[in-house]
């Protein structure tokens, strides 16, 4: 499984992004599709996690401000996230977990700051 991961940049406090994660390899393993952020210093951190049912799971700091969602038909997951605070400046991973274990992307940048 390989993933690709985009949509970050700089964006002012109160503003959105959509994050984009695009799986390829063997994407039919894949079971539930992660997004990650590691802040400066800090150890990286589970954010929202969504299943092939759709399903979702959200950590409590951003419940009500980032949404996860996936089309399975474009083998992609997004994160929208709104009311972007400077706190949730980091490095943002999508994370894929399946019988064939876990797989990273590269990280994408997301600097909230005006």
């Amino acid at each position: 499984v390989q993933l690709q991961a985009s949509g970050g940049g700089l964006v002012q406090p109160g503003g959105s992004l959509r994050l984009s994660c695009v799986a390829s390899g063997s994407i039919f393993s894949i079971t539930i599709m992660d997004w990650y952020r590691q802040a400066p210093g800090k150890q990286r951190e589970l954010v929202a996690s969504i299943t092939t049912g759709g399903s979702t799971n959200y950590a409590d700091s951003v419940k009500g401000q980032f949404t996860i969602s996936r089309d399975n038909g474009k083998s992609t997951v997004y994160l929208q996230m709104n009311s972007l605070k400077p706190e949730d400046t980091a490095v943002y991973y999508c994370h894929s977990r399946s019988v064939l274990g876990g797989h990273w992307g590269q990280g994408t940048l997301v600097t909230v700051s005006s």
